[in-house]
C-alpha cells in the first residue's frame, strides 16, 4: 500500500522498487507474490479507505505500508496521518498479516516542529504496534539531484534500486518467518 513513491511516477513500472522487489524474491527463491496496490497521489485516508477490501481480495502475509507523504506534503494535521495509518496497521495485524512500515521525511521547508512530528509519527506507530520500520525510505537518494527528477520529489529510475536495497533488510526478517 502506498503512494506515487512506489507506484512508480513517470517511470515504467517494471523499474520501480516494487518491481524490482518481486524479482528480488525471484532471485533468492522466496515464495513470494507482490501485489502493488500503491496510487500515485494516495493519502492515508485514501489508503485507509481502500484497506479492507486489499486485505480481502489478497489475504496477504505481510503488508507494506508507505503512506503519509501526500499528508505531509498537504500539511494535514499529523494526528489524522496516525490515526489513518494505526488503522491499517491494527487491521491488518487482526488479519494475521506482518506490517512493514514505511517512513517518510518532509523538506525542511515546512518547519521543525512538523517535520520532526511527521518523522516521529512512523517510529513510534512501529513502536507501539510492534511493527518493522524503514526508517526513511529515501535514504541516501533524496539527497541525491542525480537520483531525482526535475520535481525534487519522485525517485528516478536509476534510484529504484537503491530504494530497494534501503527497505531490502527490514523486510528480510518478516520474510523468514
Amino acid at each position: 500500500m502506498g503512494d506515487s513513491l512506489s507506484a512508480g511516477y513517470k517511470i515504467r513500472l517494471s523499474e520501480g522498487w516494487v518491481a524490482l522487489l518481486e524479482k528480488r524474491l525471484a532471485i533468492e527463491h522466496l515464495p513470494h507474490r507482490v501485489v502493488n496496490a500503491s496510487i500515485s497521489g494516495e493519502t492515508s485516508s485514501g489508503g485507509l479507505n481502500r484497506f479492507s477490501g486489499v486485505l480481502r481480495t489478497h489475504q496477504p502475509e505481510i503488508v507494506i505500508i508507505e503512506l503519509g507523504a501526500n499528508d505531509g506534503l498537504r500539511g494535514l494535521p499529523l494526528s489524522l496521518m496516525r490515526k489513518n495509518l494505526q488503522g491499517m496497521i491494527t487491521s491488518a495485524q487482526q488479519n494475521d498479516a506482518d506490517v512493514l512500515l514505511v517512513g517518510m521525511r518532509l523538506p525542511p521547508n515546512y518547519g521543525p516542529r512538523y517535520t520532526r512530528g511527521f518523522a516521529q509519527v512512523f517510529v513510534e506507530l512501529a513502536r507501539q504496534y510492534k511493527t518493522g520500520l524503514v526508517p526513511f525510505l529515501l535514504k541516501g537518494v533524496a539527497t541525491q539531484a542525480s537520483l531525482m527528477q526535475n520535481d525534487g520529489l519522485h525517485p528516478t529510475a536509476a534510484a529504484q534500486s537503491r530504494i530497494l536495497d534501503t527497505v531490502w533488510p527490514h523486510l528480510l526478517p518478516l520474510l523468514s518467518r
